[in-house]
């Protein structure tokens, strides 16, 4: 239910967000920023609340964070404007990014060792996403239909109170050692590189979305300036981390070449995933005019795929290479976003729409599974939080930038419609535009994939890869190589052991 609730949220606001901004009149720009806003602030403090998981303590965090969302979905509800449900689904994404790293930690740490149940374990956690899409989907399809579109917040609001209250009485007690606060690990928390990533990315997404709506276009001085501005404050946090003696990225992991490709790979392919889904939903009630209820109905392939491929990739992927697994992931991609694309007003549903759902969540979560177990498999014990953090912020991250680069195209078509050609006189023209954004980014992506290294995960002997964080991207431990029978990823230099967790299991 932690790593479920930003994508509850977001399957929700999918499904109402068409009725939410007429009934608010709001514009594009607001209507995409009602999901962006979540993503931008959840993908750019992970990291922050991954330091505070490690350093204080979880699972007070982890049932704080829960109980909060609750109470500010209640209050999204009430919203009477769009810069108002705006703001409250950015502080939404808050509480959703403060309660991951404290479960993804908490499981790291007792499953510290690769191994089956550890890949099942993780596959069930990762689970989340589709399930809270399709959950979100469909219930915020029912409430809108039976009352309007503020019950679906209202709706989140008491699963997760419930869920708050059922934690406190289940979730165990986090056995990990923690740090007093000091002015040492005050600088650990690394607020100017916080501050940074936030203003940097937000502004940046900013920018992308209002040029198209602002006065004079792309020339509006406003306009220039965020777009300026935030990526000098997204280059300064790069060379911040590096600079930093207490940063929140240890710049030297990436030095490590498969999880660098594998994170790029990643990326590429997810940038499309809210794309395809947020603008492909908002085809089908703008103009084929569905209801919340049938646009949630026509959006189910995702879960029903996403819960089989988080089943596969947990199952054979201490067996098949997961090199395979993930250029499996991101030609299903590329396929998904392309079928969408050349789809026009009138055609099959079950013919593009269906399958271009069914393989895009057969990308994510092939290559979430992979890349996730990857990256706990890099970090020691007591860096678990942050790992995940890791993770998940960069997945959230390209969500918020994938909206602001989609709603610029999307705008600029929409002005702009052609005369002639496939699209002529197609009111699809402006979504397949942006579905074509996310076919290319997607289609870089399977470039990457013969450079990766990576074998499989989890097998007997796997002890994974940890990087010593003290040292330098060489002193790094062997877990893993293409080879059957050795470590599922390829590395070099002296092994270094994590210390025993079994004795405070």
């Amino acid at each position: 239910m932690a790593v479920a609730m930003a994508a509850f949220l977001t399957g929700s606001v999918i499904v109402m967000s068409s009725f939410a901004g007429r009934d608010l009149h709001m514009t594009n720009a607001e209507i995409t920023w009602m999901n962006a806003a979540t993503s931008l602030s959840s993908g750019s403090l992970l990291l922050f609340f991954g330091s505070i998981a490690d350093l204080f303590g979880r699972k007070s965090m982890f049932i704080g964070s829960m109980f909060l969302f609750a109470v500010f979905c209640l209050g999204a509800g009430f919203s009477k404007n769009g810069l108002t449900i705006d703001v409250m689904n950015g502080v939404l994404g808050i509480f959703s990014a403060s309660a991951v790293p404290p479960a993804q930690g908490m499981l790291g740490a007792i499953y510290a060792k690769p191994s089956k149940r550890k890949n099942k374990v993780f596959g069930c956690f990762s689970a989340g996403n589709p399930l809270g899409f399709v959950f979100g989907s469909i219930f915020s399809g029912l409430a809108t239909q039976i009352f309007n579109w503020r019950a679906s917040f209202w709706l989140l609001a008491i699963v997760y109170l419930v869920v708050s209250v059922v934690a406190a009485f289940t979730v165990p007690n986090d056995m990990t050692q923690k740090e007093k606060f000091n002015e040492e690990t005050f600088k650990r928390l690394d607020l100017p590189g916080t501050g940074m990533t936030i203003l940097g990315i937000g502004m940046f997404c900013a920018a992308l979305s209002l040029g198209s709506d602002a006065t004079d276009g792309w020339k509006t001085p406003y306009v220039l300036v965020l777009l300026i501005l935030g990526v000098l404050l997204m280059a300064a946090f790069v060379v911040w981390e590096m600079r930093y003696p207490y940063a929140m990225i240890d710049m030297k992991i990436w030095n490590d070449r498969d999880f660098s490709l594998l994170l790029t790979i990643m990326v590429c392919g997810f940038i499309g995933f809210p794309v395809l889904s947020f603008w492909l939903a908002l085809y089908f009630q703008r103009v084929l005019g569905f209801s919340a209820l049938m646009t949630g109905v026509h959006m189910l392939p995702m879960v029903v795929c996403g819960l089989l491929a988080n089943l596969v990739a947990a199952l054979i992927q201490h067996k098949v290479s997961n090199k395979l697994i993930m250029g499996l992931g991101a030609i299903a991609y590329v396929v998904s976003f392309v079928l969408a694309a050349v789809q026009r007003h009138g055609d099959s549903y079950w013919a593009f729409s269906f399958p271009a759902l069914c393989l895009c969540v057969v990308g994510a979560d092939f290559q979430f599974i992979i890349a996730n177990m990857y990256v706990l498999s890099s970090m020691p014990p007591n860096r678990q939080s942050i790992a995940g953090s890791l993770f998940q912020t960069l997945t959230r991250l390209c969500t918020a930038v994938g909206y602001g680069i989609a709603t610029a195209i999307f705008d600029s078509v929409q002005s702009s419609p052609a005369s002639s050609g496939y699209y002529a006189h197609n009111a699809v023209e402006p979504y397949a535009a942006t579905f074509w954004f996310s076919a290319a980014f997607a289609a870089v992506g399977v470039l990457f994939v013969p450079w990766l290294r990576i074998g499989t995960q989890g097998h007997t002997g796997d002890e994974g890869r940890l990087v010593d964080q003290r040292g330098s991207g060489e002193e790094q431990m062997q877990g893993g190589g293409a080879e059957k029978g050795g470590n599922s990823v390829g590395g070099a230099g002296e092994q270094v052991r994590p210390r025993d967790m079994d004795k405070g299991v």
